[in-house]
């Protein structure tokens, strides 16, 4: 663990901003050009444009050979990727540190999905179309088993919400869940909210409350797909992992919805590291010691819970 890279980030994080609420189009490029400078192991995974569910989205597939770092397994399974950016901006692109990571360290395939984006498609327009994904790669053959979820941020209440929703719609689950910082509480109600703001590098009330206000367009937030760690049912889901930084302001989201998790008698992992911020995995490739450990749990939970689907499906077999 670095102080020093840990400082450094703070400050890179802590950016002077406009006064002022930004235009949409100002967060949007605003958040392009800082994910840009993310490191992607380029070296170690191949991309291509395609489409899942009736959406743009794009595929990551790891680079194999004795020179890439590249874990066996390639083909075994698929991660179904949904990128941060509180529903209002990012896309497979800037979420690609993370999802290139994933793919660099499991060996597994994925799926980045370009969902629509708030204010022009406002919820539940991402839900519909993560689930949709989800209705593809099952209609291509894809056995529930060797599918696990994964998001960033927004993304990582997607994960959620995308699993609440297809449980709800009888469809079978995947083998697991894994959650970057998500976002799961529309209602702010977390007490992290006020004790974490200023610690948080990234975050205001009144940041969140604008993009999030986009997102909602008057809908009530008090439900479960859009504040699960308040109000979500988890019973049935498959086991979670939830990694979430200590300084973060959406701190209580994880903690609400591991404890709804293990209530529900839902195999849980809960993941905080301190003194790092919302999403720190994306500060990989040496740039954050604790970014590179915490993605390398990532990897080794989705890789065994690939496994135990596989073993599972060989001795129904």
């Amino acid at each position: 663990m670095s102080r020093e890279q840990r400082i450094r980030i703070d400050g890179i994080l802590r950016r002077p901003e406009p006064e002022g609420p930004r235009t949409v189009e100002e967060i949007r490029a605003g958040f392009r050009e800082l994910m840009a400078r993310m490191i992607v192991p380029h070296g170690r995974i191949r991309t291509a444009d395609t489409t899942l569910g009736g959406r743009p989205a794009l595929r990551v597939e790891p680079k194999t050979g004795p020179d890439t770092g590249a874990q066996d397994g390639a083909g075994a399974g698929t991660i179904l990727y949904f990128h941060g950016g509180g529903w209002v901006f990012g896309s497979p692109a800037t979420a690609l540190s993370l999802t290139g990571n994933l793919v660099a360290r499991t060996g597994l395939g994925a799926y980045s999905v370009d969902y629509r984006l708030a204010p022009e498609h406002p919820f539940p327009a991402a839900i519909e179309d993560t689930l949709s994904a989800y209705r593809d790669l099952l209609g291509r053959g894809a056995e529930p088993s060797t599918v696990v979820f994964a998001g960033d941020s927004a993304g990582g209440g997607l994960a959620v919400t995308t699993c609440l929703a297809a449980r709800d719609a009888g469809l079978p689950l995947p083998a697991a869940v894994l959650a970057f910082s998500p976002g799961l509480d529309a209602t702010r109600s977390g007490e992290s909210m006020t004790t974490k703001e200023g610690v948080d590098p990234i975050f205001t009330r009144a940041a969140l409350e604008h993009t999030g206000a986009m997102y909602l367009a008057g809908a009530d937030p008090r439900q479960p797909l859009l504040s699960p760690a308040v109000h979500a049912d988890l019973t049935g889901f498959p086991p979670m992992l939830i990694q979430v930084g200590a300084n973060e302001m959406l701190l209580d989201d994880s903690v609400r919805l591991a404890a709804r998790a293990r209530t529900a008698g839902v195999d849980v992992i809960l993941d905080v590291t301190a003194d790092v911020p919302h999403v720190f995995q994306s500060f990989a490739g040496g740039v954050l010691d604790e970014a590179d450990e915490a993605l390398d749990r990532a990897a080794l939970f989705l890789r065994q819970r690939i496994r135990a689907g596989q073993a599972a499906r060989a001795s129904a077999a």
